[in-house]
């Protein structure tokens, strides 16, 4: 028997489990409650990540543990496109409700983010019997073939496993340019008749906490209209009320053919979800769409429970009064600190550059020392970006204020070590 310590399971990792799986933290979480984790040896963290985004109610939130109980002791698994379960079809119905659109929707469950992307892109190919798929710089979409070509940072990603799937181009996010360079971009690069889809992150997650300006979708969704190309909206990471909004496409009040969603839809368990115009989805032949564990009803139930957190506890609220809190710490350090730069995100998917010298060059690793300060002394926080310089805040909305001012202390104190 393994004794519990922290060294004990990680030399167990080393000499076991895949060195090419990222290990980020030295600790091993055993347990975990709301906001808090517990590692084998009883240390307490304050999470400010969230599982990578996924916890949005919180960890072991009673109702989806309960949900969780039930359904496994009523129906594990059946495969959906065998025997079809209530719990299924009662989700789909109410995520068509929930999801941005007028139109008439229909939905379709898958397993992973990256899986609920790639089926974006081949219910797109099959309507608009086009291959093109136009992506963004900074964008992150996942890690399978297809989603890692879209996906725009080479390392540790993309690095030595081309090549890659054809026909993806890509183009500048909303932080360099306007939507109207797409038109550019159609003459320069690619012909619009030839393009599928656009696909985007409304804020973009990996690739820094990026956001487009005020009227950037409304005309990037305009050009997809005239040149009938569709328009997919990526909210794996800032769905969820992550932004304040159920959806973060919401904030520019336009429609996507096609929504992506996952990570916090059914708080941890796998699950995610391409929801969008029926007709779209119906277009595809039978069996063209599917998987043996897509909605498998143990995740569906976990994540009738989330919707049913989101609707009788308050958790768009809670995302918005988080968002401001953080919000307001991180620019008073920018101010404060001349290590911290550009204050990204919107709401509660928020983040900060960590830069260095007088022309604010990214400097990762700063972040670094900076992650690794808060793990030593009691929170767990996240860089990302293209160059790994952003610290990211994705803290479940759950989070006591005694937890955030907590956590945010012991990041403030380390932004003061590292800025001496």
């Amino acid at each position: 028997m393994t004794k519990n310590t922290n060294e004990n399971f990680r030399k167990l990792r080393s000499e076991y489990y895949s060195n090419g799986v990222g290990a980020g933290s030295n600790r091993v979480v055993d347990s975990a409650k709301g906001a808090l984790l517990y590692d084998v040896e009883g240390n307490e963290y304050i999470d400010f990540y969230g599982g990578i985004g996924t916890m949005n109610v919180g960890h072991c939130h009673p109702k989806v543990v309960k949900a969780i109980q039930d359904q496994a002791a009523k129906l594990t698994h059946s495969c959906f496109q065998v025997n079809a379960y209530p719990v299924a079809l009662t989700l789909a119905e109410r995520l068509c409700s929930l999801t941005p659109g007028t139109f008439d929707k229909k939905a379709v469950f898958f397993n992973s983010g990256a899986e609920a992307v790639e089926n974006t892109v081949k219910i797109a190919r099959y309507n608009t019997k086009r291959s093109g798929v136009v992506v963004f710089e900074n964008g992150y979409h996942g890690r399978t073939l297809l989603t890692m070509t879209m996906t725009s940072k080479v390392k540790p990603f993309k690095f030595g496993f081309g090549p890659f799937a054809p026909e993806v181009y890509r183009m500048p996010f909303g932080d360099k340019v306007g939507a109207s360079a797409l038109n550019d971009f159609f003459i320069k690069h690619v012909n619009p008749e030839d393009i599928a889809a656009v696909v985007v992150e409304p804020v973009q997650g990996e690739g820094g906490f990026i956001a487009p300006p005020p009227d950037y979708f409304q005309e990037l969704v305009k050009i997809c209209r005239d040149n009938g190309i569709l328009f997919v909206s990526d909210e794996i990471q800032s769905g969820m009320g992550r932004t304040g909004k159920m959806f973060a496409i919401e904030h520019w009040g336009v429609e996507p053919d096609l929504v992506a969603v996952g990570k916090s839809l059914a708080a941890g368990i796998p699950l995610t979800a391409v929801v969008g115009r029926a007709e779209l989805l119906d277009a595809v032949h039978t069996g063209g769409l599917g998987g043996t564990y897509n909605g498998n009803p143990v995740a569906c139930a976990a994540a009738h429970a989330v919707l049913d957190i989101f609707e009788t506890e308050g958790m768009l609220e809670k995302s918005i009064a988080l968002g401001e809190k953080i919000r307001s710490k991180f620019e008073k350090w920018q101010k404060e600190f001349t290590k911290v730069g550009e204050v990204r995100g919107i709401g509660a998917m928020s983040g900060f550059e960590l830069v260095k010298g007088p022309d604010m060059q990214p400097d990762a690793d700063a972040a670094q020392q900076l992650v690794n300060y808060c793990q030593d002394n009691g929170a767990i926080v996240l860089s990302c970006g293209i160059y790994g310089h952003v610290i990211r805040c994705l803290a479940p909305f759950v989070i006591t204020d005694e937890q955030l001012e907590k956590g945010l202390s012991i990041i403030e104190n380390g932004l003061a070590k590292i800025c001496k």
